[in-house]
């Protein structure tokens, strides 16, 4: 049985209800298959929440077949895709300031793509452009996930990855 998949339309944003961590990987799949080099996606929500599962289907939709798993201990992984990616997990950064030393402004510059779990912990180094994706989860219904992904900033480039978005209707395939 194919569940239906919610969809609402903000300004600048697009809501889904995601019912499985399936459902949550081919949005990012699908979303993967938008981005293009230099694109910046940051992520937030809860522990569990589903921030990786998301991740896993976008570097997918660009083209890595590489297991991505979280990059807690080492805070960065990098993929090898249509163009390169980057997977950030700031979840063990205890003050914004250790972004430094990692050299994060040649990643956040670059052509490649940025994906950035726990960017609320870094948020005054965020590009003033980026795609934001909030996932929160159901209190009633461990497996379904709210995601907001919203464009930031001036660039039409986000909206246009929204709009792209909404023709989906669904996760698709």
């Amino acid at each position: 049985m194919k569940s239906e998949n919610q969809h609402y339309q903000l300004d600048d944003s697009i809501i889904y209800t995601s019912n499985s961590p399936t459902e949550t990987k081919r949005l990012g799949k699908k979303l993967g298959s938008l981005l293009q080099g230099g694109d910046f996606v940051a992520f937030n929500g809860e522990l569990g929440a589903g921030k990786t599962c998301f991740i896993q289907g976008i570097v997918f939709g660009l083209g890595c077949k590489e297991q991505v798993l979280s990059p807690s201990f080492s805070l960065i992984k990098e993929y090898k895709g249509m163009n390169p990616i980057y997977h950030f997990d700031l979840y063990r950064l205890t003050k914004p300031e250790e972004l430094e030393e990692l050299g994060y402004e040649e990643y956040f510059s670059g052509n490649g793509i940025t994906l950035v779990e726990w960017a609320k912990k870094i948020e005054e180094y965020l590009p003033k452009d980026f795609l934001s994706v909030k996932i929160t989860m159901n209190e009633n219904n461990y497996f379904t996930r709210k995601i907001l992904i919203k464009s930031i900033g001036a660039a039409n480039r986000y909206r246009k990855i929204i709009e792209e978005l909404r023709h989906l209707g669904h996760f698709g395939n």
